[in-house]
């Protein structure tokens, strides 16, 4: 996949839980929209209904047991669909893509969290994405304590948000490891402090980088 060639541009948002993912995607959606973009709104795992069912098998609870390998083959399961059916198509007739999480929740959920070395999670990055990567990154970074509170009161915890809180912590600093590594792509936002403050940190950089794109 070429992907010099799209004319869309992908842009994904990435955090811990409680982190505000749902109401600054919403606010990211319309900063692009005001500004002209045509925009394909998704999310992982999902974003098809092939991925839909693999989703409710990874965030549900009746397998509760399963295996570290088998969760990060059913991500990329999920993942390869996403693409073919709608993140490829849509980037190629020039849509710009807004994406809940893609391939960094998997270096930190499943590389971070569960311990699997980054080799393998890139050889299936290869195999699935060839040469797709996001064009911009939003990380929604803040203590974990503080997001694990937030997602308590949100709803009843899922089979991620049951882990312990070490889990997190490994998360959380697989994330900005990521973040330190790709400063030009991955842009952190303090999500501790309340939505106006996060959200005028997010219109800067959304702002910045449509100039950018002209």
């Amino acid at each position: 996949m070429n992907r010099e060639r799209m004319a869309g541009r992908f842009i994904t948002v990435e955090g811990g839980e409680g982190a505000g993912k749902s109401s600054n995607l919403a606010f990211i959606r319309e900063l692009l929209e005001r500004a002209g973009r045509e925009v394909l709104f998704t999310r992982e795992p999902g974003g098809t209904p092939l991925g839909e069912e693999i989703r409710g098998l990874l965030l549900g609870h009746r397998d509760d047991g399963m295996s570290a390998d088998a969760e990060l083959l059913l991500m990329f399961a999920a993942r390869a669909e996403h693409i073919a059916r709608r993140i490829a198509p849509a980037l190629a007739a020039g849509t710009w893509v807004l994406c809940d999480r893609f391939t960094d929740a998997s270096y930190a959920y499943q590389g971070g969290g569960r311990g699997i070395g980054p080799e393998r999670i890139r050889t299936l990055e290869r195999l699935v994405q060839g040469g797709l990567r996001p064009d911009l990154t939003l990380l929604l970074d803040l203590p974990v304590e503080q997001g694990l509170e937030r997602a308590g009161a949100r709803s009843a915890p899922d089979r991620f948000e049951s882990e312990q809180r070490d889990f997190f912590e490994r998360v959380r600093a697989a994330y900005l490891a990521i973040a330190a590594r790709e400063p030009e792509r991955v842009r952190v936002i303090d999500a501790s402090r309340p939505l106006p403050q996060v959200q005028a940190d997010i219109a800067r950089v959304i702002g910045a980088f449509l100039a950018e794109e002209g």
